[in-house]
């Protein structure tokens, strides 16, 4: 009962989402020469090939369509613009407009979104959306929004995090065959305790940086979506896939809060819906892309292990809950309702 009252919810969403688009649509027809004209800059280090990227210019195409050019949206990925440990700092001044981020990098000013980005905090990518796309992530947005001068505007699939290492001379199937493994992780104290968990000994480092340190031997390993492992060519200087699953990624446009409350209603709506769209475009490129990408790297001479996953998330789970200086800042509440959603939905 409760699997099919969440299901209906969703459902609902999906539904409301596709007449909000027509709605949008149909609107963008009338004239819109009253609406004030409107830059906005969005910025990522993702490369061309990623569907975030690619849905950076589908939310391009939507908001200038339905604005009738009155609203313009600059693309910037590659980190061509800011890099992404200096995109926080820049939307928050107001420098940059739009940025994508996520629970791991707004627990440094939210801490208790340390708790969504715990691995294996989400059973699934039906968990992960219902849960932030949805009433709980609602709330969330507007308490970041408020707490930060950040809004998010919802919350993308960037993909289920996997391991991606070098020939370290063994092979990876358990927690202690990452000890002593190099594994770079993004720069916030959340994504580098995600990395111990997993046995490894974390480093940070920037994205644009991650090839050339695994060519080097710099770093053992890396871990990032399957589609990222492809699009960043990681396999032309590793040798392991290990399907550990460890993170089903919620990836979140972020907008300027002064930004947003300084468009009109009518450009607001437009804007929700460019992301409601992007959100479609990513969503399904990428688990697309996640089911073709095993026999992809098969066939360029990588090994993919299927580890033991009950093992690696065993470990992470002990490892998070009796971190007290972390769990201590969690909203056991909003955990709670976390774990419920999970239950209704199997």
């Amino acid at each position: 009962m409760k699997k099919q009252i969440i299901l209906s919810l969703i459902l609902i969403a999906v539904l409301s989402t596709g007449t909000l688009f027509a709605a949008g649509q149909r609107e963008a027809a009338a004239p819109t020469g009253d609406m004030p004209p409107v830059r906005l800059t969005w910025s990522s280090a993702s490369v061309p090939g990623d569907a975030h990227t690619q849905a950076m210019f589908e939310f391009k195409r939507v908001v200038e369509e339905m604005s009738d050019g009155q609203m313009r949206v600059d693309v910037h990925h590659s980190a061509e613009l800011f890099t992404q440990e200096a995109e926080i700092a820049a939307i928050r001044r107001g420098n940059l407009d739009m940025m994508y981020g996520g629970p791991p990098w707004l627990a440094e000013m939210v801490p208790y979104l340390s708790m969504l980005a715990a691995p294996y905090i989400f059973e699934s990518y039906e968990h992960m959306t219902a849960v932030m796309n949805g009433p709980i992530g609602q709330r969330i947005n507007d308490d970041v929004a408020q707490r930060t001068g950040i809004r998010p505007l919802g919350a993308f699939y960037l993909g289920t995090r996997q391991l991606n290492l070098r020939d370290i001379g063994r092979e990876v199937r358990t927690p202690a065959d990452m000890a002593g493994v190099t594994l770079r992780m993004p720069n916030t104290p959340s994504w580098l305790f995600m990395g111990r968990t997993l046995g490894a000994n974390p480093t940070p480092l920037s994205f644009p940086e991650i090839y050339l340190a695994l060519q080097t031997g710099t770093i053992d390993a890396q871990d990032n979506p399957l589609p990222t492992v492809r699009n960043a060519s990681f396999y032309e200087v590793t040798k392991y896939i290990v399907l550990t699953g460890h993170f089903i990624e919620p990836l979140m446009p972020n907008i300027n809060e002064r930004r947003w409350q300084s468009l009109t209603p009518r450009q607001q709506e437009i804007v929700l819906t460019g992301i409601q769209a992007a959100q479609r475009l990513c969503d399904e490129l990428n688990l697309q892309r996640e089911a073709e990408r095993v026999a992809y790297f098969e066939s360029k001479g990588l090994t993919v292990i299927v580890p033991d996953r009950d093992a690696f998330r065993t470990h992470a789970l002990n490892m998070v809950m009796n971190n007290s200086q972390m769990v201590d800042t969690w909203d056991m509440d909003l955990f709670n309702e976390v774990q419920a959603v999970a239950e209704a939905l199997r």
